[in-house]
Parts: structure tokens; sequence; C-alpha cells
């Protein structure tokens, strides 16, 4: 095994050297080029001072070199043994152990590590939060439409996945502005940013003027949380109907109840037939799992709502609440798509082992149907999905580029989609390395999964 890996890592070296020729030929060849004369020109300086930036640019870069001299200075830099590089540019000395170096942005004069360092926590915050919620919704949904082929929810859940996958992210996006965000419609959420400027001054946690209120605030959630999913469990699916009705029609009225004009009326009707139809749908259904999370849901907003309305004083949210809050339309816009083709992959796959002759042996032996699924034929099922992790994270960092710009969120997608505009060299080529590792070592990962969930592989 260690060998194998060994070798895997030693391989990823030509793999991405191979990827930054490719980017850096790209940006050599279009047209006017990177050169020096293409940093300094619009900034309408005078003509030595214009010289002087010039020279500046060629010392720092190279840029008057010929091309290949030029990508060979930036692995040179990047590289943890090799030259060093003096005031003026040049390399001196032996090649030796240094620090690597992602060089100075082009754009904004910094090094193109300290940006990094400053973009991509957003960025991979944005995916610790998306990679969970595909994986265990898509999973849960997948297994369940598998396990009732051709029943309501498998039609039901084929129909709504197959228009989740339809629907492009930069239409989601701005859709969900529009709609959710729009002082014009529902003003549910902030329109742009991970939090508000009045949010960087408020304490981290929540808090209250009076101390004991937010304690009770807690209580008042957590009881109205466990009397609706106790509801959701043991009632009979008339009521639930009923239930699921209600809610639905007070949510959809809440939500549209502060809209002004002549179209509120219209709005507000149709607010409240929608939410009274998704309502009674979910309500109705047969999944418990399904009917404990939204009536769950509906407790702890009904329970803060109620605490809010008897109990004393003002109620901080906090930085934490602040920053949740903004970051609940990023995520869903980035996660839908994944979590559509996941949850499809899903049921495909474990449909199939379903009817494989080890399942049907262990239903023969007189193996219970849940240790069925659950210990043979979901795991089997497993090695799709593996397959598709690999490519999850890489295509994550590329959707975030349309969020992040859609959200006016400053992580690496935006990042990238300036340095690009801007013929930033040194930023494009550390961006893609980024990548490119990070694509490498998905696919490692993957492969090493493989492994630890069918025995039959080995890599020794």
């Amino acid at each position: 095994m260690l060998t194998y890996i060994a070798r895997r890592l030693l391989l990823m070296l030509p793999t991405l050297l191979g990827i930054t020729v490719v980017v850096f030929v790209v940006m050599a060849a279009a047209p006017g080029g990177i050169s020096a004369l293409s940093l300094v020109e619009g900034q309408n300086l005078e003509p030595q001072a214009q010289k002087a930036m010039e020279d500046y640019y060629n010392r720092l870069y190279g840029l008057d070199q010929p091309a290949p001299v030029q990508f060979g200075r930036w692995l040179n830099n990047i590289s943890p043994v090799g030259f060093t590089q003096n005031a003026d540019g040049a390399l001196t000395g032996w090649p030796g152990f240094k620090l690597p170096d992602l060089g100075i942005s082009f754009r904004y004069g910094r090094p193109v590590l300290d940006l990094i360092g400053e973009r991509l926590p957003i960025t991979l915050l944005l995916n610790v939060l998306s990679i969970p919620l595909i994986y265990v919704i898509a999973i849960a949904v997948g297994v369940r439409a598998a396990t009732q082929r051709g029943g309501a929810f498998d039609t039901q859940a084929g129909v709504v996945l197959l228009g989740l996958w339809s629907v492009p992210t930069m239409l989601a996006g701005v859709l969900m502005i529009g709609f959710l965000a729009s002082d014009q419609f529902w003003q549910l959420f902030p329109t742009g940013g991970l939090s508000r400027r009045a949010a960087l001054d408020m304490p981290f946690l929540p808090q209250a003027e009076i101390a004991w209120v937010l304690p009770l605030l807690l209580a008042f959630a957590f009881l109205f949380a466990a009397a609706f999913m106790a509801f959701a469990a043991n009632v009979s699916a008339a009521l639930r109907l009923g239930a699921g009705v209600l809610l639905g029609a007070v949510g959809g009225y809440a939500v549209i109840d502060d809209l002004d004009g002549l179209s509120s009326m219209l709005a507000l009707g149709s607010g409240v037939v929608v939410g009274a139809a998704l309502g009674g749908l979910l309500g109705r259904s047969e999944w418990l799992a399904l009917r404990l999370l939204v009536f769950g849901a509906a407790g702890i907003l009904t329970g803060l709502a109620t605490a809010g309305w008897v109990l004393p004083g003002v109620i901080t949210p906090g930085f934490l609440l602040d920053r949740l809050w903004h970051l609940i339309l990023p995520v869903i816009c980035l996660s839908y798509g994944g979590l559509a083709f996941l949850a499809k992959l899903s049921r495909s796959a474990v449909l199939e082992n379903l009817t494989s002759d080890y399942a049907r042996t262990a239903r023969a032996k007189g193996v219970s149907e849940s240790d069925v699924l659950w210990q043979h034929v979901f795991r089997n099922s497993l090695l799709p999905l593996i397959t598709v992790s690999a490519t999850l994270l890489p295509s994550l960092l590329a959707g975030s580029v349309i969020v992040e710009s859609i959200f006016s969120i400053d992580g690496m997608g935006r990042l990238a989609i300036e340095a690009v505009q801007t013929r930033d060299r040194e930023l494009v080529l550390s961006i893609t390395l980024i990548s490119g590792v990070l694509t490498l070592v998905g696919y490692l990962l993957a492969d090493l999964a493989y492994a630890v969930v069918d025995p039959r592989v080995s890599y020794d």
C-alpha cells in the first residue's frame, strides 16, 4: 500500500507539470500576450515613469525573456529545490533547498500565497457545508427510491431530481436573489456577502439582555420541535395531511405578508396555496425520516417565533448566526446539482445490487431485508459514489466560481475570475496548480477508499 501511494504521488509531478504548461502556453499565446507594457498601459504615467515600471516588471517577472525561460523561472519559484533570486530578479548561486514561492500578483502587488490564504478558507467553508449535505440527502433519497421502485416516492423524487439537475447554477442563483432576497418579493435572506458590517462588532454567540431569556428561547424551540415530531410520528395520515396544509398555509402567509403594492394580494394568495399544497404533500408522506425533519424544522421555527413574541428584552443574534444566515442561499445553490446527480446514481447502484444473486441468496438464508440492504447491498453500492467523489471537490471549486460571483463572496472562485480577466499570470498558474493538486489527491483518496469498501481490491 505504501509503495502504491508513493508511486502515485511521484506520478502527480509530471501531471501537474503538464497542466501548468498548457495553461501557461494558452496565456502566452493569447492575443496581446503578457508583457510589461500590457501591465502599465492605461495608467496615464509619464514616459520616464512608464519606462521605470516596465523595467521593474521585467526584472521581477522576467517578462522580457523568452516564454520557456519565464516558465522555468516560475517552476524554480514554486519548487522546494532550486536557485535563489536576488533583488534584480537574476538567479544566483547553486540549486539548494528553499521555501516555495508562488510569486507576486500582477494586479494586487501582493504575494499570491497571502491572497490564497485569505480566499481559500471561504471556499473551503462553502464546500465543507455542501459536501456532507449532498451525500447525506442523496444517499437517503436514492436508497429509499430504490427500495420503493415504481412507488409514489420513487416517481415524485425522480421528477424533482430531474428538475433540479436541469436548472443551471447561474439561473438558480439569480432567481434565489430575485425572489428570496429582494425587497420587492420575499426579503428573507441577504443578497450577498458573508456577514453584515454590524455583525463584525457582535459577540460570536447569541446573547440576550436578560440572562435567563436565551436558555428559555432554546427550551421553547426544543419543546415545540419535540411535540411536532411526536405528532408526525404517531398520528394518522389524515391528521398529518391537515396539519401539513395548515402549517404550509401559515408559512406561505408569513413569507408574503409584508409585500406591498397592487400585486400583493395575488402573491399572498399564491403563497398560501403553494405553501398549503407543499405542506400537505410532505405531511402525508409515508417516509418517517422526512416527516420528522419537516415537522421538527416547523416546530423549531414556531418555538422561536413564540418565544420572540412572549419573552422580554432584545436578543442579539451574534456573528455565528449572521454568518449562517448569509451562507444558506450560497450553500443551497452550490449543492442542489450534485445532490440530484448523486441521488440518481445512488438509486441506480442500490437497485442493481438489490436484484443480484448474493442478495437473493441472503434472503433465502433468512436474513432480514434491512440487513440485506445495509450490510450487503449498500456497501457494494458505494463504489460508484466513491468514483464520483474523486471529482466532487474540484467540481465544487469550479461551481463556486459562479456562486461566489453571484452572491459577491470573496473566495477562490471570484479570485480566479479576477485573475483571468486581468491576465494575472502568477495568480492563474497558482490557482491552476492548487486545483490540479486537489483533483489528483481526490483520485488517490478514491482509489484508497475502494480497498476499504471492497475487500477484493488490494494494492499490495
